[in-house]
């Protein structure tokens, strides 16, 4: 085979793929082109990738979800490091109560505004009472797995209808 039309192999990236083109007659003094063509991506790798543009779009919308994944790592990293954090926490699930009766005594409300308080008063003792039973217990102990779940959705569903996204 002539040397004129054999490729002759090219340090190149993990992914790209290179092609010489050899010399054309009468152009003695250029150089020969070269075509770089890029390896085509997996489907797995383009779907992780329109996953995470996704996630990244919708950040604001999941903000909820974010902070209940990140409360589950961190009272699992509490409970391996300082089991006795969940005494700490204990006392703080009753300080959503004491916010709703101090507001409730400055700027009393009724109807829908009433109801709004008592929901995130519940959801917020609900979750606190859960952060110092993960800490004490883990996270993953008996019921608390499914009072995780089941706060995450009341959380972000009332956060989607606060927000009310288009």
């Amino acid at each position: 085979m002539s040397s004129r039309t054999r490729t002759r192999a090219v340090k190149s990236g993990a992914s790209v793929h290179t092609v010489r083109i050899p010399r054309q007659r009468g152009r003695r003094g250029s150089d020969p082109f070269v075509v770089v063509v890029p390896e085509r991506p997996s489907l797995t790798r383009q779907a992780l990738a329109g996953l995470g543009l996704m996630l990244w779009d919708h950040r604001r919308a999941l903000a909820p979800t974010g902070f209940a994944v990140l409360a589950l790592a961190v009272a699992g990293l509490l409970h391996a490091l300082a089991w006795w954090s969940g005494l700490l926490l204990a006392p703080l699930a009753t300080a959503p109560a004491v916010w709703f009766g101090i507001v409730q005594r400055r700027h009393s409300a009724t109807g829908s505004t009433l109801a709004w308080r008592i929901a995130l008063t519940v959801l917020a003792t609900l979750a606190s009472a859960w952060a110092a039973l993960a800490a004490g217990f883990g996270p993953l102990a008996g019921p608390l797995e499914v009072v995780w779940l089941l706060t995450l959705i009341a959380a972000q569903t009332a956060w989607l209808i606060v927000r009310r996204t288009h």
